[in-house]
């Protein structure tokens, strides 16, 4: 791919410098949205609105969602107010609401000018819910039909209105605004004959949402379900927009995202990585490391606490990574395991007993099986193979002993921590690697030292 872009790149960059746009205009009409957006990215910054001119009206708009707010900015900036409303009128209400919330002050003010004024009170409204929440996503384009209407006649109007809403392959029965029931374009197309009640063909045991429910609840429904799109209703249960799967699919990867990155030990940024500056990476990075590596002080107090015993059993000094490594591993495997089972659904608070079952029963096999092998290591290797003779067959004992403790005490913490988290209302997120390994590391010291005390002093 990087070898494409780097090829169409210099064929865009020559077809500019020889102003043959037609050429240019016939090659882009030819293009996915998504990669035209990535293609922008490839020009140089003074030609972005000279490119972005020779698409077609409706395949610009598209390209302009899928485009990176920098990259957006600068085009507005350089629209005229016809054709930035151009572009507006051909976004959808969610869309425009993504627009505004990435935008400066003073560029949202010159957007909310060039709306109409049932979209710009549309995007007012959505943008009063809470962050994170369905009525932040949702979009107020969607297929609404009347009781009593027949299939010919909501066909008709599918096909007049269809080419502004966001999804119409699922359609929805409202009176008086409340949600009655659902039916799809298959459910139309298929009936017997046009004079056929679509209350006959709805089914009305119909999902939705409520416009303050959590997003990526709202995800894994439309995953669950395998919905175009889920309805969303408020409180007086009125249906006031949809959901569809593009949505979804974006705010899964979003949570996936912001996962990923508080288990790596950082704040979530909104960000992509190459268009995040230094200064920014690190105002993501270093709150952690820096609460890491205070928390990885009490580490030094145990070892600072037992250097009577380490100065009289000094091989004891030289397990110490490989113990606390594998805590850390152990504990980080189990949590892992864990958190991706609750973003699933497939664990909950209630099942912790079973939880804590399993992860032993699996932590004593392991734990076994790790101990052999870490015996066999030692006394071939440190004691035979390095000619170690400090390292006796009881100290062996003592690390392997240790290891197998560890392991069992990392894997139970592994699993409780992001359970208790989530019961607690936090990210789970939050007790992954880093955080789990700093609580594994002291406490595999103190097994360790406890353990060599009893056997050896």
């Amino acid at each position: 791919m990087a070898e494409l872009n780097a090829t169409f790149e210099g064929t865009l960059n020559k077809l500019l410098e020889e102003k043959k746009y037609t050429s240019i205009k016939d090659i882009l009409t030819l293009m996915d949205c998504t990669d035209l957006a990535a293609i922008f990215e490839l020009i140089d910054e003074k030609n972005i609105p000279l490119v972005f001119r020779l698409l077609p009206k409706a395949k610009a708009a598209d390209t302009f969602v899928e485009m990176e707010p920098d990259y957006q900015e600068l085009l507005i900036k350089s629209f005229s107010d016809s054709e930035l409303k151009a572009i507006l009128d051909e976004m959808y209400v969610n869309e425009a609401v993504d627009l505004v919330e990435e935008m400066p002050a003073i560029v949202v003010q010159r957007i909310l000018r060039q709306v109409d004024a049932a979209k710009r009170k549309d995007i007012n409204q959505i943008l009063q819910y809470p962050e994170n929440s369905a009525g932040s996503i949702m979009t107020t384009e969607f297929v609404s039909l009347s009781l009593g209407t027949t299939v010919g006649d909501a066909i008709k109007q599918i096909r007049k209105t269809g080419v502004e809403k966001k999804s119409f392959y699922a359609c929805y029965v409202t009176k008086n605004r409340k949600l009655i029931g659902r039916l799809s374009v298959k459910d139309l197309l298929l009936a017997e004959n046009d004079d056929v009640l679509i209350d006959s063909l709805m089914k009305t045991n119909v999902i939705s949402v409520n416009t303050h429910d959590d997003q990526e609840e709202v995800s894994k429904l439309l995953s669950k379900y395998n919905f175009y799109a889920i309805p969303v209703v408020d409180s007086e249960e009125r249906m006031v927009g949809i959901i569809a799967f593009d949505d979804a699919l974006e705010v899964m990867e979003d949570e996936a995202t912001e996962d990923i990155e508080i288990m790596g030990g950082m704040s979530p940024s909104d960000k992509t990585y190459l268009h995040s500056s230094p200064f920014y990476l690190f105002r993501h990075r270093i709150f952690w490391l820096m609460l890491l590596m205070i928390s990885a002080t009490f580490t030094g107090m145990i070892i600072t606490s037992f250097e009577s015993a380490l100065a009289v059993q000094v091989v004891l000094t030289a397990f110490i990574p490989m113990l606390m490594d594998t805590g850390g591993n152990s504990g980080s495997q189990s949590s892992v395991t864990i958190i991706r089972s609750i973003s699933l659904g497939e664990v909950e608070f209630k099942d912790l007993p079973r939880v804590i079952l399993k992860e032993i029963a699996t932590a004593l096999m392991c734990g076994a099986v790790l101990a052999v092998v870490c015996f066999a290591k030692i006394m071939l290797v440190d004691r035979l193979l390095l000619g170690n003779t400090d390292v006796t067959w009881i100290v062996a004992m003592v690390v392997c002993i240790t290891m197998m403790a560890t392991v069992l005490v990392a894997k139970t913490i592994g699993c409780v921590l992001p359970l208790c988290a989530k019961k607690l209302g936090f990210d789970p997120a939050v007790m992954a690697s880093p955080f789990i390994t700093t609580i594994v590391d002291a406490l595999s010291l103190l097994v360790y030292f406890s353990i060599a005390k009893a056997l050896l002093f």
